[in-house]
């Protein structure tokens, strides 16, 4: 099946073709590891996962090398680590690991490369002397700088104009800046900062870079797609075409793909107005597949508007999906997962994930009311398949509606109590369970005709 996507290089949507079938290679800048990620740090996970998913559906799961790095080495890490007193090592550690337990509950896929921009510091230094040997970058007093003069077509991706870019330069307009648009390869640290012995003295890389050299090494001068968030545009990916286009003498990325921003309750978010949502913190109030789902509600070029209202709608359809699949427990899925068709064509047009999302519940609407056994088991098989397709219903519906994972402890003993009052005839006490169930632990309790009971999460 083709697959159609939007290349912000181009401004148009291209049919896919991968340079080499047998590896399509992926890259999508991944965090910097100094916070708590939050829901517009997720929304690109989300959505290159998809596409990661759809990758290897179409060319084989053996077939597909997706690379998303660790940023380790940051100015806003330092600061971090001023402010807190920790050792640099211990903030990258704890947020890398909380930004993987986090990602992991929205049902994302680990990568399967996952550089650290401190593990390739030798690459980006060739790098720089690469360029500097063609010209194309200059050292002065303790930096490297790119010169942007010396590439005709800067600017290509974003198309920004001449003030856009010296405004883009990431280090403030400097005496040994040859050109005000130029930016920071390689800068100066203090015994204080985090650094490594260069041909130019004690320091360490410039953020753009540290992509350019990941990217290189792990798949190569030329790949298929380049990802990230449509802030990520300028400057940092027009640098690192700049950076790689100028060491290699090649292209650097075929295809180019951004995802709009975030709004959250129709505003930028932002700590001050007290609308900022960590993941961390979203998931202590609803599933990690909820929060998934909710940021695939718009296409992904599409800005999305984020609210604790949306996330319950989330949940919602999740809880409708999850009802078709519990409704048909006697009913066997097929071998055949064409009924997901319109599903794989659907993502295949761009992503299109409000269709393949709308496909799904036409699939739970056939699961619930198919007038027959055959259409009933394509359709359950058409569901699952797509399902993993968008990384969602991953749970047994017994397990999704006692809270994805099973229920707790409380809520257990609540039950066997009830269970054990109805058997001894004292129906006072298990209607007083079953409310207090409901007010305390959003629980309802659902008594089958052959007096057992179910139970799930409201």
């Amino acid at each position: 099946m083709a697959i159609s996507l939007y290349n912000t290089l181009s401004r148009s949507k291209e049919r896919f073709e991968p340079i080499d079938p047998g590896n399509v290679r992926l890259y999508v800048c991944g965090p910097t590891v100094y916070d708590y990620a939050h829901i517009g740090n997720a929304r690109p996970v989300v959505v290159f996962d998809v596409l990661y998913r759809l990758l290897r559906h179409v060319y084989g799961e053996g077939c597909v090398t997706y690379v998303r790095n660790i940023t380790d080495v940051d100015d806003k890490i330092i600061e971090a680590a001023r402010v807190s007193g920790e050792p640099i090592e211990t903030i990258t550690g704890r947020y890398s690991q909380v930004f993987h337990d986090d990602m992991a509950a929205l049902g994302a896929l680990p990568p399967d490369v996952e550089p650290r921009a401190t593990a390739h510091v030798p690459e980006m230094i060739a790098m720089i002397e690469r360029l500097i040997g063609k010209q194309h970058a200059y050292a002065a007093e303790g930096h490297v700088l790119f010169s942007v003069a010396t590439m005709a077509d800067y600017g290509r991706l974003s198309r920004h104009g001449r003030d856009e870019l010296i405004a883009g330069a990431r280090v403030e307009v400097a005496p040994y800046k040859r050109d005000p648009a130029d930016f920071v390869l390689w800068k100066p640290s203090d015994e204080d900062q985090p650094g490594w012995e260069s041909p130019w003295g004690y320091g360490r890389p410039g953020w753009h870079l540290e992509c350019s050299a990941m990217s290189k090494k792990h798949l190569g001068e030329t790949f298929d797609i380049h990802g990230g968030g449509q802030d990520l545009i300028f400057p940092h990916h027009e640098n690192e075409i700049a950076q790689s286009t100028c060491a290699h003498d090649a292209p650097f990325v075929n295809l180019w793909m951004h995802n709009g921003y975030v709004t959250v309750d129709g505003e930028k978010m932002s700590k001050s107005l007290g609308n900022f949502h960590a993941v961390h913190d979203l998931l202590d109030r609803a599933p990690g597949e909820a929060i998934r789902l909710s940021l695939l509600t718009a296409q992904y070029r599409q800005p999305l508007d984020f609210s604790l209202d949306g996330l319950d709608r989330a949940k919602t359809a999740l809880d409708r999906l999850y009802t078709a699949l519990a409704g048909a427990r006697d009913v066997a899925a097929s071998d055949d997962s064409a009924a997901a068709d319109p599903v794989v064509e659907a993502l295949s047009d761009d992503l299109n994930t409000p269709k393949a999302l709308a496909e799904m519940h036409a699939l739970a609407g056939v699961l619930n009311r198919g007038s027959s056994t055959d259409e009933r088991e394509r359709a359950k098989a058409g569901l699952l398949f797509a399902g993993r397709l968008m990384g969602l219903m991953a749970h047994e519906p017994e397990s999704w509606f006692k809270g994805a994972g099973g229920g707790d402890e409380t809520v257990e003993v609540l039950i066997a109590e009830r269970a054990r009052a109805r058997s001894e005839r004292d129906f006072a006490e298990a209607d007083r369970i079953r409310d207090e169930l409901m007010s305390n632990h959003n629980v309802v309790v659902e008594d089958r005709p052959d007096g057992t009971s179910e139970w799930r999460r409201a």
